[in-house]
């Protein structure tokens, strides 16, 4: 019997690249969407089967993308609003245009990555605009996959910037659990997903840690003596009030995204065979050198 055919979309990203190599792993026929034919080069390293250039912001660059495609993914989004793009141009329009192009060629399986606890947090601006996409996804006559999956590991090197610094500053008591995950993990738990037809699910790595033990983690693979400043959760508030009432979106989207997940537990189901601790000593390495 022969396998799907998939149309990988946000391939460039950290996740994306991973997944284009899993599917073409599982011997999965695979295109990839890019915006510029130039980014091909970032895939000599993987047999990809076709490439199609075009844009999702541009709904014309994107006539039969899906065409005899029976499966696709898309991890399709912003962390930072630039060059006059916002979150809802991107990671909602952007989205949904690739899914109208879906449905037009009947693809049979869709898959959207989102982020862990979006759906409880649209006051968030950027994960307002993932949900209101799934909403549509949701609406629409595709059978679908959404994946809200816990911070990346490559989100974690934050904590390796501050320890080569010397220190790490939290908010609060430092206490609060996460379980990030790393992109080969995430991008098998993708395909399996795809494959058994999941439809919606939280997932993250194998260790559940806190924002302290990440923090102590990220020193001692700096070799830096463990020096953790806790800073009070008002000021947290305060900064997201001031970046709010002070600055446009395009400013504070990033930072109202991260101070804002920082204030509460993130443990979604464990999976995966990639630690931290392993990330953090490879990275310091080329931190060290840098």
């Amino acid at each position: 019997m022969q396998k799907p055919k998939i149309l990988v979309a946000g391939a460039t990203g950290y996740l994306g690249h991973y997944v284009v190599q899993e599917f073409k792993k599982r011997n999965y026929w695979v295109r990839v969407l890019l915006r510029k034919a130039q980014q091909k080069e970032r895939f000599k390293d993987i047999d990809v089967d076709e490439f199609y250039v075009g844009e999702v912001t541009k709904p014309e660059t994107l006539m039969d993308v899906a065409k005899d495609i029976d499966w696709v993914f898309t991890s399709i989004g912003i962390t930072r609003q630039k060059d006059g793009l916002t979150y809802m141009d991107v990671d909602y329009q952007g989205n949904l245009n690739l899914l109208q192009e879906a449905l037009k060629a009947k693809v049979s399986r869709f898959q959207y990555i989102s982020a862990i606890h979006a759906d409880k947090m649209r006051e968030v601006k950027i994960l307002d605009a993932k949900e209101k996409f799934v909403d549509e996804l949701k609406a629409s006559a595709i059978d679908y996959s959404v994946i809200r999956p816990n911070g990346f590991f490559s989100d974690m090197l934050d904590f390796m910037k501050m320890a080569k610094g010397g220190r790490v500053y939290l908010f609060g008591d430092g206490m609060y659990k996460l379980n990030p995950i790393h992109g080969a993990d995430l991008a098998d738990f993708c395909v399996s997903a795809l494959e058994n037809r999941v439809q919606e699910v939280e997932v993250g790595g194998p260790d559940i840690l806190t924002q302290k033990e990440i923090g102590i983690l990220a020193l001692e693979a700096m070799a830096k003596p463990i020096k953790i400043t806790l800073l009070p959760d008002g000021l947290r508030k305060c900064v997201i009030w001031a970046l709010r009432t002070f600055t446009n979106p395009k400013i504070y989207g990033p930072y109202e995204f991260f101070l804002s997940a920082t204030a509460q537990d993130h443990v979604a189901t464990t999976h995966g065979n990639y630690h931290l601790k392993d990330f953090f000593s490879e990275e310091a390495k080329k931190l060290s050198d840098a």
